[in-house]
């Protein structure tokens, strides 16, 4: 990992990049095999890459800094991320891994007073694990007003049925953030008013664990199958305003989206640092894989994903910060960013043969990873018809598109 400071961005941001970079080179990749083995030893450097990481100021990069966080907005999130991303580990060991990440910011926004102390700040301490509910086996992922998991007044208790699927960190949590329809069908109001996301611990009686969902023919995984079955938990477990559901899940996944698209584009780096490195040391049919054309045609294209990816999400970014629209951006970033990782890492297993798809390298898990993004978060066809939308909307009130905002 080289990374020198950019001359356009301010001090501030250089140094946060800089610092990042030297505890990811230094502390974090040499060590990846030895944190993933688990064990005491994993344990020790666990701790002690967090001690540094609080330390140096970068813990939480994405909470304000009153809950202990960094307060960075979007576009310093963006430059950091893409250090932080070299490494599968990096998020987490900076106090930043979703679903607790998103969960986090939810509870910021959305949370009471008592709700913050009893949910928020252990889950910031690492004290406690999260998860978020909401996708359901028998409802369009593309459509959440689809959902048909219910929470019913009764009493001072909301009671809660469905049947969800995908819920991730299920496995480990200790409570979970569920997406629920609280108001009927023939209620007044439209679809996205009838949804409030509630808390739901995990040891609520009712609440069944049916089983952990196989991802890519990875079992016992934290990626739940759930059943709730009259879970009874407090009113004021709820989230915000009943039926204030809908919106906390987009501000939520809409963050969300940009977030993992700065993830993408570290791990894209990481993948083209090894790609050209091999391709200089590599011996075959009489010369280094570096003087083949079809691998320098791999760089030049991979090089181009890479870049494209990083203007696109810096630039939504700015977005976002200014708080400008940034929809059609955030869904531009979401289509085109995992399917160039898709081909970045693609490029990079095909130069390694049979390394590529072994566990001896982290292509393939990227692969894994950035292919599954494609349907995470929204699929790629509703992004894009979003995109169309909004654009197709302009012309129609008498306007054009304005690519310079």
């Amino acid at each position: 990992m080289q990374i020198s400071p950019i001359p356009t961005l301010s001090e501030e941001i250089n140094d946060i990049r800089l610092r990042t970079a030297d505890i990811v080179a230094n502390r974090i990749i040499p060590n990846e095999a030895t944190i993933y083995a688990g064990g005491e030893k994993s344990k020790k450097l666990r701790k002690e890459i967090n001690e540094e990481v609080k330390k140096q100021g970068l813990w939480a990069p994405h909470l304000p800094s009153e809950y202990g966080g960094m307060d960075n907005g979007f576009l310093e999130l963006a430059y950091m991320n893409e250090i932080l991303a070299w490494s599968p580990l990096g998020n987490r060991l900076f106090g930043v891994i979703a679903p607790n990440s998103g969960n986090q910011k939810i509870l910021v926004k959305y949370g009471t007073d008592e709700q913050k102390k009893k949910w928020l700040i252990p889950l910031i301490n690492q004290e406690m694990e999260s998860g978020f509910s909401m996708t359901e086996p028998d409802s369009a992922g593309s459509d959440p007003r689809s959902l048909k998991t219910t929470a019913v007044k009764e009493g001072d208790e909301w009671v809660i049925n469905g049947h969800k699927i995908m819920t991730s960190n299920g496995n480990r949590a200790d409570f979970l953030v569920v997406m629920c329809k609280t108001e009927d069908d023939s209620d007044e109001g439209g679809a996205n008013s009838k949804m409030t996301q509630i808390i739901v611990p995990t040891d609520s009686p009712g609440l069944t664990k049916v089983r952990s969902v196989p991802i890519w023919g990875h079992t016992g995984g934290d990626h739940m199958e759930i059943k709730y079955e009259n879970v009874r938990v407090p009113l004021e477990n709820a989230l915000g305003a009943r039926g204030s559901g809908h919106q906390a899940a987009q501000d939520r996944l809409g963050a969300g989206r940009v977030y993992h698209c700065m993830n993408t584009i570290g791990q894209m780096w990481r993948a083209f640092d090894i790609m050209v490195k091999y391709s200089t040391e590599r011996e075959v049919h009489g010369g280094k894989l570096e003087t083949k054309q079809f691998i320098q045609g791999f760089i030049a294209d991979s090089y181009m994903d890479i870049q494209a990816s990083r203007l696109m999400t810096i630039h939504c970014s700015e977005i976002m910060d200014k708080e400008g629209d940034a929809r059609v951006d955030i869904s531009a970033i979401k289509v085109f960013v995992p399917a160039a990782g898709t081909r970045v890492v693609d490029r990079a297993i095909q130069i390694h043969g049979w390394r590529g798809v072994s566990s001896d390298t982290p292509l393939a898990g990227m692969y894994q990873g950035f292919r599954t993004l494609r349907l995470a978060d929204g699929p790629d066809e509703v992004h894009r018809i979003l995109i169309a939308k909004e654009i197709l909307n302009r012309y129609h009130d008498g306007l054009s598109w304005d690519f310079g905002v």
